[in-house]
């Protein structure tokens, strides 16, 4: 008995010990790829202290096991978990950090980038949105405490043992920011990650190659990989890509080792990690939101526009049009700005996105974006059933009499929203004339979008 008690004992030790060494193996780069990207962002572009990430962004388990170790003097972040799995990001002037993967560093390094510069101001004399000159009187359609209460209370840690961490709150109406809030250490000069919100800015900057007719999203997507007409990927267009409906087999999963988290932190070309994936449905009849999708879009844009024109090209086309000078894109090792996830800006600047499309795409009378862009971005597909998506764009849904239905139930049905990883969001409501910004680290679900978005439609009378 003893005997066969102690052979099932060691038969589960050595089980435990297997999968232990499999979750490493799959798991730990990927823990220090996050941990060595997201420490090198929030120093060399958001310029925080090391120290405020390593407890804040990165203080929670499994992150917490992870060893960052900041160089300074070549402007890196390397990575390791129990001297294993070493990651390491470098941060280069303009274009922010990038992971080392599949190539050395020092290609790496050699890699050349024409940054645009953007264009010489006074921004505090100039005024918004082109500029950060504000004035001080409200419209009258705003109640004042009641819009004060409402950003207040989004920084309130309501609950024992949740953080919701709100850092930034702006709040546009009809074009002109009327509240706005930070938390300590953040400031309007702060530049955070959009994370997913990078998604809504890539389908931004392919309305601007439709608007110049240099693409038609009905037409299949100019992939190398789907060029032969007889693989049925060929048939994907970039309206399928835009609306996530390309029916690519790519499983979006944070939780664990999935084609997401792989394409993020292990691979040197995401969009053709991507674009290898075989079909799991026929394009354009099921909804899957895939980062893969907008790292594929972000691809086509580099194609379309050409290797010398294609740096700047986020700049020139969208950011500095719109007054949007603290905003930047960061690439993957291939040199393709990583379309799906890594934008950084201002919550200024986020709030000056948004008022591009409540505005139809129009910024000081130049149509930045096609006719009909944004209206179609706010119309989802017959086949989502959900009728919660248009191009790369989150809606509230078309359920105008039945707002239980509805995401956020106390929004209005016309609501349309970017949505990244940790709570950022831009929501755009035309019918209240509100444009809503609002960043932080909530990893817990603690962050009341609905409510937040009550409060602050309830300041406003604008019936």
């Amino acid at each position: 008995m003893k005997r066969n008690i102690l052979r099932v004992l060691l038969a589960v030790i050595l089980l435990a010990l297997i999968y232990g060494i499999h979750y490493a193996w799959i798991s730990f780069p990927i823990i220090s790829g996050y941990n060595a990207k997201q420490m090198c962002t929030c120093v060399f572009v958001s310029e925080r202290d090391p120290k405020d990430i390593d407890t804040s962004d990165l203080g929670e388990f499994p992150l917490s096991i992870a060893n960052n170790k900041v160089g300074f003097h070549d402007s890196s972040v390397t990575t390791t978990i129990w001297g294993m799995a070493t990651k390491k990001a470098i941060y280069r002037k303009g274009i922010g950090c990038t992971l080392i993967n599949d190539i050395t560093e020092e290609q790496l390094r050699s890699q050349a980038f024409e940054m645009p510069s953007a264009p010489l101001q006074n921004a505090d004399a100039i005024a918004w949105p082109n500029g950060d000159k504000i004035v001080d009187t409200l419209p009258l359609v705003i109640n004042k405490p009641k819009l004060n209460a409402a950003v207040d209370n989004a920084f309130i840690e309501l609950y024992p043992g949740k953080k919701q961490r709100t850092r930034a709150v702006v709040i546009l109406y009809d074009g002109q920011l009327v509240a706005e809030k930070y938390a300590s250490g953040f400031n309007k000069d702060t530049k955070m990650y959009g994370w997913s919100m990078a998604k809504s800015v890539t389908a931004a900057l392919i309305g601007t190659l439709v608007q110049q007719k240099k693409l038609d999203i009905m037409q299949p997507a100019p992939v190398p990989e789907w060029r032969d007409e007889r693989d049925p990927r060929h048939a994907i267009t970039i309206e399928n890509l835009l609306q996530q409906m390309s029916g690519l087999d790519f499983l979006e999963d944070y939780t664990k080792a999935s084609d997401v988290t792989n394409m993020l932190y292990k691979e040197d070309s995401m969009a053709a990690f991507t674009a290898r994936h075989k079909l799991a449905y026929k394009p354009g009849t099921v909804f899957s939101y895939s980062s893969g999708n907008s790292n594929i879009l972000a691809r086509i844009i580099r194609q379309t526009v050409g290797e010398q024109e294609y740096t700047g090209y986020p700049f020139n086309a969208l950011f500095f049009k719109i007054g949007m000078h603290s905003s930047s894109f960061e690439p993957d090792a291939s040199g393709t700005y990583v379309g799906s996830s890594y934008i950084n800006a201002t919550a200024r600047d986020y709030a000056r996105f948004g008022l591009l499309y409540y505005n139809d795409g129009v910024w000081n009378g130049e149509r930045i974006l096609p006719e009909g862009w944004v209206g179609r971005t706010r119309k989802s597909p017959k086949a989502n059933k959900l009728k919660n998506y248009g191009y790369q764009f989150w809606l509230n849904g078309s359920e105008e009499k039945n707002p239980a239905r509805r995401k956020y139930p106390d929004a209005p049905a016309d609501m349309f929203y970017c949505d990244g990883f940790g709570y950022q969001f831009i929501y755009i409501i035309p019918s209240k004339k509100l444009v809503i910004v609002r960043l932080g680290l909530t990893l817990d679900r603690s962050f009341d979008e609905n409510k937040f978005l009550k409060d602050v439609i309830g300041s406003i009378n604008n019936k």
